[in-house]
């Protein structure tokens, strides 16, 4: 059976950005006689906020945008994150990272070519180069620490990837294209690149549907899923929803929220209408 879902951080109120994500992921599942799920990614408990849950809801049902079964909460699964992770540490495809974000920069600046990525410059391999004595030395002093994939040593396991896109075909997956990523926070205890990839199996997504910015996400994504034994889903990378000035929407853009809309008069099949241009 086809699935997808959509997946919010409750951090803010839905936008035009969010609603549209939302509509291709049901249509696609309702077009091939599926099912459109709702999963809340909620692990960053620094910026969610619990009136947000209720709200995204309410503006979902408004625009007609409903969706089968009780909504998951990344909170309540942190111990499948955990499991995941245990078994990445059992193939030695991570390492525990002590930077802090002023050593990375330090680090980077001090480099005649540092490595670069689609958003800027990699994570420069620091706490790879500790011996194991080390690591424990300082894990064993308290010193807290983010658990990070060794992208080299995971690619050598894995061997060559692809995944496919509905709107790019077949895609050759380069576990290098975001470096050694974070895949467990020091104060969150996973990452989004662990707990998407977690959830989507254990939900059962067949389709993976969100934005065009996430493509290079996939590459890791793809790796882990591999890593973890656990399904490849079909993906389709839409595109963004954007403002006047062509940078992609933000929740600080108020004006374009579905509550301000729908109080300024606008109708939901308005909204719907406009997303469809």
């Amino acid at each position: 059976m086809v699935r997808t879902r959509f997946a919010p951080s409750p951090t803010g109120r839905l936008h035009l950005g969010h609603a549209y994500a939302a509509r291709v992921a049901r249509e696609l599942a309702m077009e091939r006689g599926g099912e459109f799920l709702l999963r809340f990614e909620d692990i960053d408990s620094t910026r969610v906020r619990p009136e947000y849950f209720e709200e995204i809801e309410e503006d979902l049902a408004w625009l007609g945008l409903r969706w089968s079964g009780i909504p998951i909460r990344q909170s309540e699964r942190l111990g499948a994150y955990e499991d995941a992770l245990r078994k990445l540490q059992e193939l030695e495809v991570i390492y525990p990272c002590f930077c802090t974000r002023r050593e990375i920069e330090d680090e980077i600046s001090r480099m005649r070519e540092a490595p670069q990525g689609p958003e800027g410059p990699l994570y420069p391999g620091i706490c790879k180069r500790h011996s194991s004595s080390d690591r424990e030395e300082k894990i064993a002093g308290g010193l807290p620490f983010s658990w990070r994939l060794d992208a080299g040593k995971a690619a050598a396991l894995t061997g060559a990837l692809d995944f496919t896109d509905l709107r790019q075909g077949r895609i050759r997956a380069d576990p290098h294209l975001l470096g050694d990523v974070i895949l467990a926070r020091k104060d969150i205890g996973t990452s989004y690149h662990l707990a998407v990839v977690v959830d989507d199996a254990f939900q059962a997504i067949s389709h993976v549907t969100r934005g065009e910015d996430l493509l290079s996400s996939t590459h890791v994504h793809r790796l882990l899923q591999c890593l973890l034994e656990l399904p490849e889903p079909i993906y389709l990378h839409h595109r963004l929803i954007v403002d006047a000035s062509g940078r992609r929407l933000a929740k600080r853009h108020d004006a374009l929220s579905i509550q301000a809309m729908r109080e300024s008069g606008r109708t939901a099949d308005s909204i719907l209408a406009e997303l469809g241009h």
